[in-house]
């Protein structure tokens, strides 16, 4: 079982083998149809498409962020449908160093399947390998998904208001970028800033420069020094709208720290209500 990351070598060994199902999570914030036109254009073998506004995420309300949590009754079908079932070794894929690929890692976890990975690299580092590439849509074989959903996997919003008004303690980790944490550019969210207590750890630190994640030591250093003696069950990951902070999640499982959390809303939900307090500037 592979629960973390999975390397090129290893899936372009198991292309079409039955016991293995890979997604092409490629997608683009600001244009939602872009992956599905990447994909269109060529994908690994055997790789089935899905959206991250459609598939991965569920409908926005007036109280939600930009990315809620999906029903988990829909997902199960769409991942049923496309052949996943007990046992089945999940591999999910994307061009942004596994940013929108550990969304979908998160959410099998979620649904209580733990064979799922993210492919280290991604479609650069498979491209870069020169390997397969088809433009062909596959016909999966449908599956039955038991879902065995894990609900303490996420906090809510009112959870982490009780974080920041003092009566309850954790560390809340926002994985943005600093300049929108900061507060000092927004191009996303109609607000700027962030959760006031919340530490800025931005995922992209966890990827070196190919877009393969660092290794386990170097990440293990990395969030241990920033926690500062904080277990890593008290440590909930943020980001915009809950898509790059499971990336912070599984850069930390990757680093052998488990047990983090994720708050799905994320800023996008936080400043749905403007009573809620705003930190600009590091404050």
């Amino acid at each position: 079982m592979f629960d973390t990351l999975v390397e090129t070598e290893t899936l372009a060994a198991h292309l079409g083998d039955p016991g293995w199902v890979v997604f092409d999570c490629r997608a683009q914030i600001t244009d939602p149809g872009a992956g599905a036109r990447r994909y269109a254009e060529g994908h690994i073998p055997g790789a089935v498409h899905l959206s991250l506004e459609r598939d991965l995420s569920g409908p926005i309300t007036p109280d939600t962020g930009r990315h809620p949590l999906p029903d988990p009754r829909q997902l199960a079908v769409t991942l049923g449908r496309s052949g996943v079932g007990d046992g089945i070794q999940i591999v999910a894929y994307d061009d942004a160093g596994g940013s929108h690929a550990a969304r979908l890692w998160w959410l099998a976890r979620w649904l209580g399947h733990l064979n799922v990975a993210v492919l280290n690299g991604g479609w650069q580092q498979w491209t870069r390998e020169s390997r397969a590439i088809s433009i062909e849509i596959p016909a999966s074989l449908p599956r039955h998904f038991e879902t065995r959903l894990q609900e303490g996997l996420w906090v809510t919003t009112d959870e982490v208001l009780e974080w920041v008004r003092g009566r309850k303690h954790g560390l809340l980790v926002d994985v943005r970028g600093p300049n929108r944490y900061r507060g000092e550019e927004e191009t996303i969210d109609p607000v700027a800033g962030h959760v006031p207590g919340a530490v800025n750890l931005p995922y992209s630190e966890s990827v070196a420069g190919d877009g393969r994640f660092k290794n386990p030591a170097e990440l293990r250093r990395h969030f241990e020094a920033a926690f500062n003696g904080v277990r890593p069950e008290q440590v909930v990951c943020m980001c915009g709208s809950g898509v790059t902070a499971c990336h912070g999640l599984l850069a930390m499982e990757i680093a052998g720290l488990k047990g983090a959390r994720l708050y799905a809303g994320s800023w996008s939900e936080w400043i749905r209500d403007p009573t809620r307090p705003v930190a600009r500037d590091g404050v």
